[in-house]
């Protein structure tokens, strides 16, 4: 076997992903970044003069791409990462629920959480309860897909149920209101959460800025293992030309036996409509935004969890689902909440501002801690494109194309995850496999 010349144009966790792969298993890589800071769309910003993420993550101990790659770059995720047991839980004295897996294995786990949890009753538990022996028996699939909703009126779930647990979750996995949002896919997250062995279905909050807890890594790595890195590098087209390809970007026109594009797809769509229309076209997804908002209270400020669900109020539109006390997870942001606003397409319609005395509100009155009210600064960002819009049997492109020796790596290709840091990486290590095995 050859050894391969790749170039990976996007140095986003796919991408990051992608390079490491092909390096850690002999090929000489080029990998291309447009941008001065790797992680694309779950990346390290700076903003008064602290290090934030341009929006907040969750991941799963089932995310197992993710953690091996960590690992093959030397990083640590037991200390990167804090693990908290699976969990739904709402401040204290709001109408919410209390809900925390046990430490037992699978299925104990979950039942006792169950059985322990607060606010809900025994008709709530049992509605849980039924739809998960069912989705289980059912192995986590469907034959057809539907909606969520349709999905939950099919087992008869509860309305305080749906309310308080499957409409959050829904929308914090799939950025997609459960009225739009596929089922097939929902069910594959809850078979790696609700439905997994105890520690798979474990929450990891990143310690770090999520450019430092793989991507950046991930480059020095590449780069120690004969690869390089070119940053700020806008590629412009590919050409394919007597079995290799073409790179060309504003100062420079490279040759490879192989390309993997892990760019966004709307990027992807520009440099494939020359080589392939019918290819971009199919990249041509909906999307749906992500909003997250800083609020900077004193440092001796706590809130009861590192992360909490927010209840949901049918009068006001836009509000956070789950805020985060980054405090908890890293000394230095002490003071500092995270409040997340998914499928925030309407947040911003009365500007930043707006929206961020509108949380700081909800937190004073759910929380019933007057104080917060009046954070000492806030500071909002918005991924308009953070994830496709997750609907039923979309149709995603598979990593391999009609071309020879270009793949697709992205958390938008054919994967039975929603567009996630584990649906990118495992896009990203497919991609680097088909790669070798066409060497």
């Amino acid at each position: 076997m050859k050894t391969p010349s790749v170039a990976v144009i996007g140095a986003g966790w796919a991408g990051c992903a992608a390079a490491v792969e092909l390096a850690r298993r002999g090929a000489r890589v080029c990998l291309y970044e447009a941008a001065r800071v790797a992680g694309g769309r779950a990346r390290r910003i700076c903003y008064r003069g602290q290090m934030l993420d341009n929006g907040q993550h969750i991941l799963l101990g089932a995310y197992h791409g993710t953690l091996r790659m960590m690992s093959a770059v030397g990083l640590e995720p037991s200390r990167l990462l804090l693990r908290l047991p699976l969990q739904m839980r709402y401040p204290a004295g709001s109408d919410g629920m209390d809900l925390v897996a046990a430490r037992l294995p699978a299925p104990l786990h979950m039942a006792i959480g169950v059985l322990r949890a607060r606010g809900l009753s025994i008709a709530d538990k049992l509605s849980l309860a039924r739809f998960a022996s069912a989705a289980r028996w059912m192995d986590w699939q469907l034959n057809t897909d539907c909606s969520v909703t349709e999905l939950l009126d099919r087992f008869d779930q509860t309305t305080r149920l749906t309310r308080l647990m499957w409409r959050p979750l829904c929308i914090a996995a799939l950025n997609t209101v459960p009225e739009r949002a596929s089922a097939k896919v929902f069910l594959a997250v809850l078979r790696d959460s609700l439905g997994a062995g105890r520690a798979a279905s474990d929450m990891l909050l990143p310690r770090v800025d999520l450019s430092a807890l793989f991507p950046e890594a991930a480059l020095v790595y590449l780069e120690k293992h004969g690869g390089s890195v070119r940053y700020g590098s806008h590629v412009r087209s590919i050409e394919a030309a007597d079995e290799h390809w073409m790179v060309r970007t504003e100062a420079h026109t490279d040759t490879f036996s192989q390309i993997v594009i892990a760019t966004a797809p709307s990027h992807a769509q520009i440099l494939l409509e020359p080589l392939d229309p019918t290819l971009a076209q199919s990249l041509a997804f909906g999307y749906q935004p992500i909003t997250t908002c800083y609020l900077q209270y004193p440092p001796e400020l706590t809130l009861p969890a590192a992360m909490l669900a927010l209840p949901e109020d049918p009068e006001q539109q836009d509000w956070g689902q789950f805020v985060f006390d980054r405090g908890q997870l890293d000394p230095l942001q002490a003071g500092l909440l995270a409040v997340v606003v998914s499928t925030s397409g309407g947040a911003l319609e009365h500007g930043a501002e707006v929206l961020e005395q509108a949380l700081a509100c909800q937190l004073a009155k759910t929380l019933q801690m007057p104080a917060l009210a009046a954070p000492l600064w806030a500071g909002t960002i918005t991924e308009k494109r953070a994830t496709f819009d997750c609907v039923p049997d979309l149709k995603r492109p598979p990593n391999a194309t009609a071309l020879h020796g270009l793949w697709l790596a992205g958390d938008y290709t054919e994967s039975e995850y929603p567009a996630t840091i584990e649906s990118a990486v495992r896009s990203g290590i497919a991609a680097a496999e088909g790669v070798l095995k066409r060497a």
